[in-house]
Order: structure tokens, then sequence, then C-alpha cells
């Protein structure tokens, strides 16, 4: 159609056409805002809506009880350890001061010395009795940090627990939301889609076509972009079902349309030459033309060729003669390309195509 129109026209009409993708664009926007803000609606859930809140903060308190006497445990078992290894090292040190002495003993058979025998023994035992203690101690600090592990840990797996149920419930409840809020975009979504649907039905050629146009493209991307990509999943079991009732849909009514379109052309092959060409809007007909079809049936046709002046396919005329200067000349032409002579001028002959 492009190359029927003047250049001004041309140039109007891209200018138009950058007007409705600038509309559709501020509409695309405001759309996205406020279908963006359409999640706000539903409160936003939290793992401890879920929870016994009174359960779930004593076990965390135990938890964090426990860690702390895991620390002090640690850190008192780090001091008896201390104290085990210097005990330890004075015994060691005792025993073996002891049997060098003893060795001498032995060697002198000095009986004076039993007094100082049974001394060193005694203090031998009680380094021994110091070690033992510090063991006891160390033992019982180990046993104390055991302990506190353990109730951390069994106050960890009852909250991890609770933190699964939970979990699983608020899965459900997120899901219940999301099908809540696709709803929401649903209930903004479809009036769209039926306005635009009208538009493009009765306005898409009104003077005011380019904001037509532009709703109509903010439409479409609302459904593909904004709808779309949050249907509710469900396994897949929605989208698939969803694109399939699209496709169904559509697809009927694409073959509806080329129906009616083939019937359409049907019923316009019957009428005379002269009323089809009054029907045919000017700048379609050199559109079709331009394109090498038949602007009646739109089947390809060998315009190149001077004796084809009638569409072999419907018969509607193509070329005819200038009833001036009898020019071959495009029978839908308004003017006559050699003289100017107007197609329908007062008065004019158009004689036949072929005995011209």
């Amino acid at each position: 159609m492009g190359k029927a129109l003047r250049l001004s026209e041309k140039w109007f009409r891209r200018g138009l056409w950058l007007v409705a993708f600038v509309f559709a664009g501020f509409l695309i926007g405001l759309g996205g805002t406020l279908v963006g803000d359409l999640p706000k609606v539903e409160q936003r859930l939290t793992l401890d809506d879920f929870l016994d809140r009174a359960t779930a903060e004593r076990l965390r308190a135990d938890i964090k009880a426990g860690e702390r006497a895991q620390r002090d445990a640690q850190s008192a078992l780090e001091q008896v350890r201390l104290k085990l290894q210097v005990a330890r090292a004075d015994s060691n040190s005792a025993r073996e001061t002891f049997n060098n002495w003893l060795a001498t003993r032995r060697a002198t058979q000095l009986a004076e010395q039993d007094t100082e025998l049974l001394a060193r023994t005694r203090q031998l035992d009680a380094l021994k009795q110091a070690e033992r203690s510090a063991q006891a101690a160390v033992e019982q600090q180990e046993q104390a940090a055991l302990d506190a592990r353990q109730r951390q840990e069994r106050s960890r797996r009852s909250l991890t627990d609770m933190q699964q149920e939970a979990g699983k419930r608020l899965s459900a409840e997120q899901r219940k939301v999301e099908l809540r809020v696709f709803l929401y975009r649903l209930a903004l979504t479809l009036p769209l889609l039926a306005v635009a649907g009208w538009l493009f039905r009765h306005k898409r050629r009104s003077t005011y076509w380019p904001f037509v146009w532009g709703f109509i493209l903010f439409a479409l991307f609302t459904f593909f972009v904004e709808l779309v990509p949050y249907l509710p999943s469900y396994g897949g079991y929605v989208r698939y079902a969803v694109g399939i009732l699209i496709t169904v849909l559509a697809g009927r009514q694409a073959i509806l349309a080329l129906e009616r379109y083939l019937q359409r052309q049907k019923a316009a092959e019957q009428k005379p030459d002269a009323e089809r060409r009054e029907e045919l809007p000017y700048d379609t007909a050199l559109a079709r033309l331009a394109k090498g079809v038949c602007p009646g049936c739109e089947r390809p046709v060998d315009l190149k060729n001077e004796k084809i002046d009638f569409c072999p396919h419907c018969g509607i005329g193509l070329f005819d003669r200038c009833g001036h200067c009898a020019t071959r000349k495009n029978a839908f032409a308004r003017f006559c390309h050699a003289c100017g002579t107007g197609a329908a001028a007062p008065g004019s002959a158009q004689p036949a195509a072929a005995g011209a």
C-alpha cells in the first residue's frame, strides 16, 4: 500500500505510527506499575506466621542458652585441662625424683632414710590424688559440654521439624496468594483485551487510529508479558491447558476468518466488473497491483505481459484504454498516465481493451 501513497502521506503515517508506539509505551509503563503493585494487596507471608510462636520462642531461647552453656563449659574445660596437664607434670616429675632417690636408697641401705621414704611416698600419693582430681574435673566439664550440646541439638531438631511443617503450610498459602494475584491480573487484563478487540474490529481505520493501535499494542503486551508468565503452574498442567485453550480459540477464529474471507471473495467474483471496481478502495487496488497480484482475487498475475488485460482467475479488468488517447493504462488509475485525462471524464468513451 505504501507505493500508492503520496510522499508526504507516507511520512505522516510513519509519524502517526510513532505516536502509536509512544502512546503504547506510556500505557505499558502505567500498566506495568499498576500490575507490579498488585501483589502489595496481599499480606506478605513469612515462616513465623505459621509457627507456634510461644513454642518457637522457647526453642530458640533453649538453643541460645545451650550455646552459652556450651561456650561456658568449653572455657571451663580448657581451664581444667590445663590444670590436669600441670598436675600430671608435677606427678611425673615427683615420681621421677622419687625413683632416683629410691635407687640411691637401695644403694646405700641407710636405715635413717626410712622416714624420708615415707614422706616422699605420701607426697607422691598427694600429687597423684591431685592428678586424679584434675582428671575428674576434666571429665565433669566434658560431660557438661556434652549435655549442653545435646540439649541444643534436641532444641534445634524440634525447631527444624516445626519449621519444615510450617514451610509446607507457607508454600500452600503462597500458592493461594499467587492464584489470587493472578486473578487480579486476569481481572485487569481481560477487559483490556475485550476493549482492544472491539477497537480493532470497529475503530482501527478511524481518524484516531494511532491511539487505537497504541491501545491494542498495550493490551497485547499486558496479556503476553504481564499475565502469561504469571500463570499458576501446578506441575505445568494449568499453563499447558491455557496454552491449548488459547491455541484452539485463536485457530478457530483464524479458520472462521479464512472461511468468511473465501465466501466474500466468491460472492465478490460473482458481481459485475464495474461494481467490483467501485467496491475496491483505490489505494488497496494499487498496492495489490504493485505486488503483482490481482486486486480482486489476490491471485498472482503476470502484469508485465501486455496481452493480459483481465485477471485469468476472476475476470476483473486490470488494464483498459484511455478514452482520449487510447493508451493502455491501469484500469484502476484515476487519470491517464499519457495524457492526464480523467478515467471517467464526461463524454469520454471507454473502448474495449482488446479492440483498441
